[in-house]
């Protein structure tokens, strides 16, 4: 079987592949259209988020058998008519999981404790006590929305703290010993944080709006490391501004590509002008922590992404 490789990956992803008896191409470069004119030459194909795997694509890939995602989604797939064309699709949630873990909690404790105001302030010799007085999670309410991979990873962080963990997911029966499952209502009843780890979906696309936000019966802290999409970055701005939301951790935003690689379509994130009104308030807030979608991305993740892709390939066609 020939496998084509779009994306860069650590090593072992090719080395074991190899070691299994399949032949391995690389192109990190070609456009879509390039890849489109050679895909039926492929069985298999391993990609992360370098271009849409859409109808036409699947079309020209008429030897296709799996599809490969090195990543936890697979928004980026036309996954109902791939199905449809009999190709297996490979996800790995599992590789990750840990890492986005341990972002989400890193980003709570930092904006709780105001580690970047303080680190700011202190490097310009200012020693402001008082203002930089931060809060304690022990006693808090941490709500999950989406409790696969992702949100049970975090859950298992949170057992170190007194806190009450409670989680909505669309499938029945998920919550476990780390966090009790209820209705969306008791959740927004309750929180006194709200952390998404949902995919991109239908469902998920602008769910965090100012209608949903203000049936919130208490002010809370909004933590996404999920998708950007998901949160529409100028009512979030507005409940900022009011209140709503004490703060906010993003690892992305809505203005992303597809790709993730880069922030606008133009890869202009200097130029104030041509950011969104939303995103020039979010730079400066000092209640808000930016990172650049890196909660899945550490030196660890990037190898067990790999050996998760290889373990499955290797599972159904080994």
């Amino acid at each position: 079987m020939k496998i084509l490789h779009l994306d860069s990956n650590h090593p072992l992803l090719i080395n074991q592949l190899n070691d299994l008896g399949f032949t391995n191409h690389e192109d990190y470069t070609s456009s879509k259209e390039d890849i489109e004119a050679k895909i039926y030459e492929y069985d298999g194909l391993i990609i992360r988020s370098r271009f849409t795997i859409d109808k036409q694509f699947l079309d020209k890939a008429t030897n296709l058998k799996f599809i490969g995602r090195v990543g936890a989604g697979l928004e980026n797939i036309d996954c109902d008519y791939a199905e449809s064309k009999g190709v297996y699709l490979i996800s790995a949630p599992e590789g990750n999981r840990n890492a986005v873990g341990e972002h989400t909690l890193g980003m709570l404790l930092s904006l709780f404790n105001k580690f970047i105001k303080a680190d700011k302030e202190v490097r310009q010799g200012k020693w402001l006590r008082e203002d930089n007085r931060g809060i304690e999670l022990d006693g808090k309410t941490v709500g999950l929305i989406g409790y696969g991979n992702m949100g049970k990873a975090f859950a298992k962080k949170l057992r170190g703290f007194d806190v009450d963990v409670l989680c909505y997911d669309i499938k029945p029966n998920v919550g476990d010993d780390n966090a009790k499952q209820v209705t969306l209502i008791e959740l927004q009843n309750k929180a006194d944080v709200l952390s998404l780890h949902t995919p991109q979906t239908t469902l998920t696309t602008n769910m965090i709006n100012t209608e949903f936000i203000d049936v919130f019966k208490k002010p809370f802290w909004l933590i996404n490391t999920a998708r950007g999409k998901s949160v529409v970055t100028s009512d979030l701005v507005k409940a900022l501004k009011t209140g709503k939301i004490l703060g906010a951790g993003l690892d992305v935003l809505e203005y992303e590509k597809a790709s993730f690689e880069n922030l606008f379509k133009n890869n202009v994130t200097s130029s104030a002008v041509e950011m969104p009104v939303a995103f020039q308030y979010l730079i400066k807030a000092e209640n808000v922590l930016l990172t650049p979608h890196v909660a899945g991305w550490t030196i660890e993740s990037k190898e067990k992404l790999a050996q998760t892709i290889v373990n499955k390939i290797k599972m159904k066609f080994c």
